[in-house]
């Protein structure tokens, strides 16, 4: 006989409360035969525009849209990436193709263009310099805001990234809950180690806590006593659930494991936590944000790769790119490889470390399926679709299908700006809202140049 409501009565107020009653209530429902599948949301934001034509899939030629005549061509692409490799950059995700649904040519022309789009990015507000244009006012809710409104939490979002300098704790960059309120961005992955996870501690657990170097040695004897009770097939599941934390012991960069970089020539650091090298707290902040994610602390997460004005010219030196992205961005090569080489390198770091995060949630099980499936990965930058964008389209890589509630395997090109067809990143925004369970239309500001368009409603094309 199976315990499991004893295992959650035996938790009651203890330190362990916060993170395995999550797990242990989706066992009981799923016992029950009524389990109840949460959506989860992670928003991934690199610094420095996507260009388009760096992450079609290999054998379709897709030219960047500031190439085209400004109206682009009338017709939707859609494509089936089976029978598609995916390029350089997205290699790593590959296994997951069927899952992935690259998304090309919505605009986003309201929030203006420049290095960086800021708030604008996930707004689809304008705010300044003539509707846009690198201003950090926050004009709105942002859409990892709205999505955290909707789905609440422990911690209704949580926002974890890097800046290019290490002094910066908490900056706030590209999150907001409404107008003229932003939401933090932890940028050390101690403090968010720290703030996340040391909120299970009161009084005196508190400077224990702070003496633990690994959550699970902090929770111990709560993690004996619910053992306990359960059976052999659900302590398997717990022990999956147990490992992701126990990967928060590793404080070695992960950058060793990974080829195609330029590692030989980067530095080697001991502990990622507190690595001045922003590779490191990049690996790290992805490490806690799957940790936190699977312990039910959130159901929408901002992961910022230096987004926002203030660091979109960081330097990936632990690639051994010692050349800043705003060099990089200006055509700028280094030892034999171009910009466009730097730049596919340094986004499949990234996609290594989405790759890593997406095995941590596909470990977990979840009703049927696992946690992977519940959960959807958008990944954009902040600067659109160029390192001086105009923002005539928005290239964004969705991975995930909610249980498929999302069309995937795809590849979607929609029609230029201003022609039929025609959509924006707010019909996007509206197409999350709406699988999050909204019945939201519109999101952010209409583009006044598209008023013979309908920008209301979702891609219908990307619903299942």
């Amino acid at each position: 006989m199976i315990h499991r409501r004893d295992a959650l009565k035996t938790l009651g107020l203890s330190a362990g409360a916060t993170f395995l009653y999550p797990t242990l209530a989706r066992m009981e429902a799923m016992a029950a035969g009524v389990p109840v599948m949460p959506k989860r949301f992670v928003f991934v934001v690199e610094s420095n525009g996507v260009r388009p034509e760096q992450i079609a899939p290999v054998g379709i030629d897709r030219k960047p849209r500031e190439q085209r005549p400004l109206n682009g061509p009338a017709e939707l692409v859609d494509i089936p990436l089976a029978g598609h490799k995916m390029g350089f950059s997205l290699e790593p995700i590959e296994r997951w193709k069927n899952k992935v649904t690259i998304v090309e040519g919505l605009s986003g022309r309201i929030c203006g263009g420049g290095h960086s789009n800021n708030f604008q990015a996930l707004g689809a507000f304008g705010g300044g310099r003539g509707g846009g244009g690198e201003s950090m006012a926050v004009g709105g809710e942002t859409i990892d805001g709205a999505l955290a409104k909707q789905l609440g939490g422990i911690f209704p979002h949580i926002g974890l990234g890097i800046s290019k300098r290490i002094e910066n704790n908490v900056i706030y960059n590209i999150s907001a809950w409404a107008k003229d309120k932003p939401l933090p961005t932890i940028c050390s992955p101690q403090q968010a180690y720290n703030t996340l996870f040391g909120s299970v501690a009161a009084g005196a657990g508190k400077g224990e806590f702070a003496a633990k170097n690994n959550l699970l040695d902090f929770l111990k004897d709560d993690i004996k006593r619910t053992e306990k009770n359960l059976a052999a097939p659900e302590r398997e599941q717990f022990g999956a659930y147990l490992q992701t934390f126990e990967s928060l012991r590793n404080r070695q960069s992960r950058l060793n494991e990974i080829e195609h970089t330029l590692r030989a020539k980067a530095p080697v650091v001991s502990d990622k936590y507190k690595s001045a090298v922003e590779t490191d707290r990049l690996d790290a902040q992805f490490d806690i944000g799957a940790a936190a994610l699977i312990a039910g602390l959130t159901n929408v997460m901002t992961i910022s790769s230096a987004a926002g004005i203030g660091d979109f010219d960081i330097t990936f030196k632990g690639l051994g790119i010692n050349l800043d992205k705003h060099s990089i961005g200006h055509g700028k090569g280094l030892d034999g490889r171009t910009w466009a080489d730097l730049y596919n390198i340094i986004r499949r770091y990234h996609f290594d470390l989405i790759a890593g995060f997406m095995r941590k949630l596909e470990s977990v099980k979840e009703g049927n399926g696992t946690m992977l499936d519940n959960t959807l990965i958008v990944y954009l930058s902040d600067g659109a679709e160029a390192h001086h964008s105009r923002c005539w389209e928005w290239p964004m890589v969705v991975i995930g299908d909610l249980g498929g509630r999302l069309k995937a395997g795809r590849y979607v090109d929609y029609p230029g700006y201003g022609q039929t067809g025609h959509r924006t990143t707010a019909n996007m925004y509206v197409t999350l809202l709406q699988l999050a369970g909204s019945s939201r239309d519109s999101f952010g500001m209409a583009d006044p140049n598209l008023k013979d368009l309908d920008q209301h409603g979702p891609l219908a094309e990307l619903l299942a």
